[in-house]
């Protein structure tokens, strides 16, 4: 406990209710550190502060906590809402969370008349108004989706401002997967017949599909029209090829299918998707929880899952362990979606081989996380040994820039679990000399380490000089870190790098040895992260600049004008005529804009 707050936790303690409700952890200067439900409140509470702590993630939770909050409900029901709800809010940094797992990509059919489009994206309500199907668990299922629509029904995937400014087929024509209703080569009519075809096959009905593209293949064969019927019997063929491959399991209906496993201190959950009875894949995760109740973890993990990252649920959850609390989850899931929700553990026949994939796919991914784990492990126990010290998390930081424009530092962070992307940070750096990267780092450190607690072992992608300047700025914040400085080799080849110490001694560890082996994986890592932001900031500004010079041109106008030819490119090549045809652009301004670029 931390011993500047124990007087008044043991206070809260003591008077803490029993009754469901929700608790908040706050830190010293009363940010929000976690926040929990509990059937009884005093129990749950009381469990944080017992001697017996031996999760490192909960041990650093409680050294945090200077204050607790609690606020009482009626139910565990209402307690599981409301602390889903506070959670998304406020997104505290001790709770299980999955926001470094991008949301689900979806295939979209949208709702242009008289011409939809067919596409897929991340989420849903990022794009235009349509119909949504999925979710498929990565991009290459929806794109093998897509490209099976495409040649099945020719339906358009090209963006809208593509498609307007279309004054001939495109490739996709060519091929052969688009009807190229751009230039009007398809009626409206036979579009809509292909994107309701479409819409068919991603909803599982593809039995009628097939019985009319025989009848319409019989009837252009009857009519003498053989290269038509030709084509529909092409599509037949692809058609019955599909249906082969997703003929895997013949039960109809959508289900979740969510095995957990624990192994060695690690936690592993499989969500399997079938939707109309066909298995469409599935992920795993690896949260940051740790216990002997299986079903109460399984249980934390669907409640974060589906209130926080899902866009949708199925009506069935066919889960491996009995889950705790089952009946408050369920109403919980049908509160918060609408809709009933049934979480199954025994299930038959077809369900029942959906569950042993899931546990055979779960087991598998628990050992290959634990190979990997056992790795890192020796990784940082060869660490520990070289500087003599224990190492849990480590910092590293790198200052990336071209000729001193726009300065990005990164810092990315590493602990005995490997990455934890969610604590790291980029930092801007502001009003110092172009190219001068020790008041780059100094910058990046001080507004780090201002408030955020120190790690075991602060890395500096940096010699001498480098290490110097950050312990200068340990010195002005008052803080005592544990620095190591890593320079490159001759010729910056990997394997000769040399360690700097605070202390001016340095040394170089073998080519093989598993802590330089670490000490590479975060540097590059920083690097990594420190350069695609630099990139990203770099081209968006050049790519809007070039536009901000125009007078009389602001913000939302160049959008308009970026949106309407699909980019900075499309603007580049447009006419001046072209130009005009931007809605609320004018004559004089399109002029304006064509000079400015090209003369």
């Amino acid at each position: 406990m931390n011993p500047n707050a124990s007087e008044h936790i043991e206070k809260i303690l003591a008077n803490m209710t029993q009754l469901p409700g929700v608790y908040r952890m706050l830190g010293k200067d009363g940010e929000l550190l976690y926040v929990g439900k509990a059937k009884n409140l005093k129990n749950r509470v009381s469990s944080y502060f017992v001697k017996t702590i031996e999760h490192p993630k909960t041990q650093a939770l409680v050294a945090r906590i200077y204050d607790i909050e609690t606020l009482v409900v009626r139910s565990e029901t209402e307690a599981l809402l409301l602390e889903q709800n506070l959670i998304k809010l406020h997104r505290p940094p001790y709770n299980i969370m999955l926001r470094d797992d991008k949301s689900y990509v979806y295939i979209f059919v949208s709702a242009d008349q008289p011409y939809p489009r067919i596409a897929s994206g991340r989420g849903k309500g990022k794009h235009q108004v349509g119909k949504f199907f999925g979710p498929y668990p990565s991009a290459y299922n929806a794109r093998d989706t897509l490209v099976v629509l495409q040649k099945l029904f020719n339906v358009r995937q090209c963006e809208n401002s593509y498609f307007a400014q279309r004054q001939r087929p495109c490739l996709q024509y060519q091929i052969k997967r688009c009807s190229a209703p751009c230039v009007g080569l398809i009626s409206p009519e036979e579009y809509k017949e292909d994107v309701n075809n479409s819409i068919r096959f991603l909803q599982g009905d593809s039995k009628d599909l097939n019985q009319q593209l025989i009848a319409k293949m019989e009837a252009a064969a009857e009519a003498l029209e053989f290269e038509k019927a030709v084509f529909y019997r092409d599509r037949m063929a692809l058609l019955r090829e599909v249906q082969a491959q997703q003929a895997i399991y013949k039960v109809k209906g959508e289900a979740d299918i969510i095995a957990i496993a624990y192994q060695a201190g690690v936690t592993c959950v499989q969500i399997m998707h079938v939707r109309n009875g066909k298995m469409l894949g599935g992920k795993s995760y690896f949260p940051d929880m740790l216990g002997d109740d299986l079903g109460q973890m399984l249980a934390d993990f669907i409640a974060n899952f589906y209130f926080q990252v899902a866009d949708e649920i199925p009506a069935e959850l066919i889960v491996n362990v009995e889950v705790a609390d089952c009946k408050e989850l369920e109403q919980a899931l049908q509160q918060h979606f609408g809709k009933r929700i049934h979480i199954k553990h025994k299930v038959r026949e077809t369900r029942a081989e959906w569950q042993e994939l899931a546990q055979m796919n779960v087991q598998h991914a628990i050992k290959g996380k634990l190979a990997n784990h056992y790795e890192l492990n020796e990784r940082f126990h060869q660490l520990e040994q070289v500087v003599g010290r224990p190492i849990d998390r480590i910092e590293c930081f790198d200052i990336s820039h071209t000729m001193g424009e726009d300065t990005v530092a990164s810092c990315v962070v590493f602990d005995s679990g490997g990455i934890r992307k969610r604590d790291y940070r980029q930092f801007s750096i502001q009003d110092i000399q172009a190219g001068d990267d020790y008041a780059a780092m100094r910058q990046a450190l001080t507004r780090r380490y201002k408030k955020a607690m120190l790690p075991d072992l602060l890395l500096i992608d940096g010699g001498k000089g480098q290490l110097n300047m950050a312990m200068e700025v340990m010195q002005e914040l008052g803080l005592d870190a544990f620095m190591i400085g890593v320079s490159k080799g001759e010729g910056r080849k990997p394997g000769l790098e040399t360690l700097h110490f605070t202390d001016g001694s340095k040394i170089q560890l073998p080519e093989d040895h598993k802590a330089l082996h670490l000490i590479q994986q975060v540097r590059d890592e920083a690097h990594r992260f420190a350069i695609t932001k630099h990139r990203a900031k770099r081209d968006k500004k050049r790519g809007t600049s070039i536009l901000e010079v125009i007078p009389g041109l602001g913000p939302k106008r160049r959008r308009d004008l970026l949106t309407h030819f699909g980019g900075i490119q499309g603007v580049l090549k447009a006419s001046e005529k072209e130009l005009t045809l931007v809605p609320g652009l004018g004559e004089v301004m399109a002029r304006t804009i064509y000079k400015v670029l090209h003369e």
